[in-house]
């Protein structure tokens, strides 16, 4: 019966940065069956550590056997028997049972091998195998004729083994006490003085054991000797001591060794039969078999080097006489090692998973390398197969640690099946292996991160409140709390109170608006997103958001003066004389919102049958379709309707009453009202003029500076924006697009009306693109101009605005 090695957890995780390996091996010795509490050694002293750092420094003695036969007193710092110990029991025909343990300190963490040496007491007995034995001696048997006797059994060892045999005092009979080489001290029965069958047939004698103990114990056997006739010539054997050598791994049926005995009797006593004599609890008969006839021994059995190293045998060979008659001889068998045990790898787990941030020399668990042949054979090592981030620490003889020797990164390897490879140096080679999963814990050590570094999100004006916007997501390659995200809003500009207009769903990033949104008043703000994880510390990244405001036709045209007036009437004079073509009136609107809501369009609503008049689709100036007749009305009361191009679309209306005369004398408007202030252009207002064309010219020329300094920036100034785009209506209007803006403007080549109207657009569609009107009132797309038409356009518009054939007018309605 002996220990295995035993595969046991540890309760607790130990922390191990630096593994040092044991210096040395510190040894105690105890005598079995102590008390329990009985003190081995003081650990403290020998650990050269105070007894008050013991438990700070979370000392723990740990065994690879079934029960803790030790403990530490973490007050006096010594080490104590905590368990019965029974040497018989643990260490069986062992001469010297030694229990190996280990301390282990905590910061910083050290490892001891401590040896405890288990003293044998006299405690067991010498037994013999059997209550009584019986001899068959000769009557012939001559004086000093020996007679082997059954050994006695004794479960003590060294010196409480048995020491020596003790025969009860006759005439007939002495003892004779050898040592023997394989199974300690033999005892052999010497006849001293001649039997005489007839005088006493039987005789019982009391064979005493006695072992070395103090005080000594003893066991007793009866022998019974059986005085047979006479058989006067005894066999003897060629040798008194065999020697053979067999390898442990030889097959049933090979030959060891060939015995040889002879009998000078003739006939029946001359005859010999070749037989093992069984002693004490060893049966040779079990492993070796022996040819009756011929004494050749064979193997039987298997044979195990580790188990049995020798057997030390004791054969007889007998004669077949009336009264058979023996001789005895000694025969030594020894069973040579091969390499037939692989190494055994035992593997202790300590710190399993391990951080991904662990530091190189981290002990992840500890290996132990065991092999049961001997010698060369027994000899191991032991290696990691692969490219892995660990490496073997060779601690003491077999024991290895195996620690953290590269950077884990739980985001590319989540866990390791490491191999560890023993091998000894036996001929040929034996390996083992085993693997062990080594799973890898996360930490935090990735910040969130978003897909790009901006977004871009469109909402409409008026959208309700509570309306999602968009939704931002970030990604995190940690687990569990070091990827659980929440999100954030941070203002980017105090232009606006982020958290007053928009909220996020901290889970789902997902962000709605707390009110609604005015395109005239705001066109785009940003802010930013931070998206935090859950770890320890918490780390974050940002994403800038830009909220685009998406124009809605939510403004009606608007009637500019003069016929904006309200309660006022609208009334224009033409001569009766008038041409096809005559103008008659220019109706200005604009609109708040912007781009295609903004395109204003004009249209008569006429009472059936007239069709006098006709009106400018993009321009709205209202003009005569032919001459007048006399079945003409003097007073027709027109109404504009003037509509936006929304959808849906939205419109205004204006009604004007154009009162027909008989001579151009009698038409009065305002605008000859404003030729005759100009017949009447005063001094003063000459220089009021002067002043004001000279600080315009100032100021035009700065901005065609600016112009110009910005179309010569590299193409990557306006990637953010869409071309400028310039549309030119046949009634003389065009139509200018730029960066954020877009500007409608419109010039009338005719009659003193002509005015400068510039109108906003909505933030740039994705085309660029705006629509004009041709001169059949239908749409087209326009084309964007080169930079230097640009500007040479921007300036001609400006300053048409001072040219002379606009002398008595030049009206800019800007509207941004």
């Amino acid at each position: 019966m002996g220990f295995g090695w035993k595969h046991y957890d540890l309760c607790w995780i130990i922390l191990l940065l630096f593994c040092r390996g044991a210096a040395a091996q510190i040894s105690y010795s105890v005598s079995e069956e102590v008390d329990k509490g009985s003190v081995v050694g003081s650990l403290a002293k020998d650990l050269n550590v105070n007894a008050r750092d013991l438990e700070r420094r979370n000392l723990n003695i740990v065994s690879a056997y079934s029960k803790n036969y030790f403990k530490a007193n973490f007050r006096t710092g010594e080490l104590y028997v905590d368990q019965r110990l029974d040497r018989e029991e643990l260490c069986p025909n062992a001469l010297k049972c030694a229990l190996n343990i280990e301390a282990i300190l905590s910061d910083p963490m050290v490892l001891h091998r401590i040896e405890v040496v288990v003293n044998d007491i006299n405690d067991n007995a010498p037994v013999f195998a059997e209550r009584s034995h019986f001899v068959n001696i000769s009557e012939s048997s001559p004086s000093g004729e020996r007679f082997l006797l059954p050994l006695a059994l004794d479960a003590d060892t060294g010196s409480n083994s048995v020491k020596t045999y003790k025969l009860e005092t006759n005439e007939y009979f002495s003892l004779d006490v050898q040592s023997g080489e394989g199974n300690g001290i033999s005892a052999d029965l010497v006849l001293v003085k001649a039997l005489d069958r007839e005088k006493q047939a039987f005789i019982s004698l009391i064979l005493t054991a006695i072992d070395g103990g103090k005080p000594p114990k003893t066991g007793t056997l009866q022998i019974n000797v059986n005085v047979l006739d006479v058989n006067d010539n005894t066999p003897s054997f060629s040798q008194t001591l065999y020697k053979a050598r067999v390898n442990e791994n030889a097959a049933a049926g090979s030959a060891i060794i060939q015995l040889t005995a002879v009998d000078s009797d003739e006939g029946d006593n001359g005859k010999l039969t070749y037989s093992f004599v069984k002693r004490a609890n060893l049966n040779p008969s079990d492993v070796f078999q022996m040819n009756a006839e011929t004494g050749e021994i064979t193997v039987k059995g298997r044979l195990d080097h580790e188990t049995q190293a020798a057997y030390d045998i004791h054969v007889q060979a007998t004669d077949r006489g009336a009264l058979p008659r023996r001789a005895n001889a000694k025969l030594l068998i020894e069973v040579a090692d091969v390499n037939d045990n692989a190494p055994e790898i035992i593997v202790t787990s300590l710190l399993n998973p391990v951080k991904e941030d662990a530091e190189m020399g981290s002990v992840v668990a500890l290996v132990t390398v065991s092999d049961k042949d001997g010698g060369k054979n027994g000899l191991t090592k032991c290696q990691l197969a692969g490219p892995v981030p660990f490496k073997l620490t060779s601690n003491y003889k077999n024991y290895y640690s195996l620690v953290v020797d590269g950077p884990l990164d739980r985001e590319e390897n989540s866990f390791y099946n490491v191999t560890i490879i023993a091998t000894d140096e036996g001929s040929p080679v034996l390996s083992s292996s085993v693997r062990v999963s080594v799973h890898v814990s996360d930490v935090n050590d990735n910040a969130p991160r978003f897909n790009e570094p901006s977004v871009n999100f469109y909402v409409a004006e008026n959208c309700p409140v509570g309306a999602s916007i968009g939704s931002v997501i970030a990604s995190d390659p940690d687990i569990n709390d070091n990827a659980r995200l929440s999100y954030s809003l941070l203002d980017h500009k105090k232009t606006i109170q982020i958290p007053s207009v928009l909220r996020i769903n901290s889970d789902t990033g997902e962000i709605v608006s707390l009110q609604s949104f005015d395109f005239e008043k705001l066109k785009t703000f940003q802010f930013k997103v931070q998206a935090t994880d859950s770890g320890v510390p918490p780390l974050s990244s940002n994403v800038t958001v830009k909220v685009f405001i998406l124009d809605e036709n939510d403004n009606s045209p608007e009637i500019l003066a003069p016929y904006s007036e309200l309660g006022s009437v609208n009334s224009e004079n033409i001569p009766y004389s008038a041409e096809a073509g005559y103008f008659v009136a220019k109706i200005r609107a604009v609109d708040a919102d912007s781009g295609y809501n903004a395109l204003l369009s004009y249209h008569l609503s006429e009472p059936k049958g007239n069709n006098l008049f006709r009106i400018g689709t993009s321009s709205g100036e209202i003009r005569t379709k032919r001459r007048m007749s006399d079945n003409d009305l003097k007073t027709h009361p027109l109404v504009v309707l003037v509509s936006d191009n929304g959808e849906p679309s939205l419109s205004a209306t204006v009604s004007i009453d154009v009162v027909v005369v008989e001579s151009s004398a009698d038409i009065q408007t305002q605008f000859r009202h404003v030729t005759m202030k100009e017949e009447n252009f005063s001094d003063l207002n000459l220089y009021l003029l002067i002043a004001i064309v000279a600080v315009s010219s100032i100021f035009l020329l700065s901005l065609v500076t600016l112009i110009a300094v910005r179309c010569h920036r590299t193409d990557s100034d306006f990637s953010r924006y869409s071309p400028p785009m310039i549309t030119t209506h046949p009634d003389g209007s065009w139509s200018y697009s730029k960066s954020t803006q877009q500007y409608d403007v419109c010039f009338s080549s005719d009659t003193l009306k002509s005015d400068v109207v510039v109108f906003p657009a909505p933030f740039p569609p994705v085309d660029a693109e705006l629509i004009s009107i041709n001169g059949g009132d239908t749409f087209t797309r326009t084309q964007t101009l080169p930079t230097k038409e640009k500007v040479s356009l921007i300036a001609h518009l400006v300053s048409s605005c001072f040219d002379a054939s606009y002398k008595s007018r030049c009206m800019s309605d800007i509207l941004f």
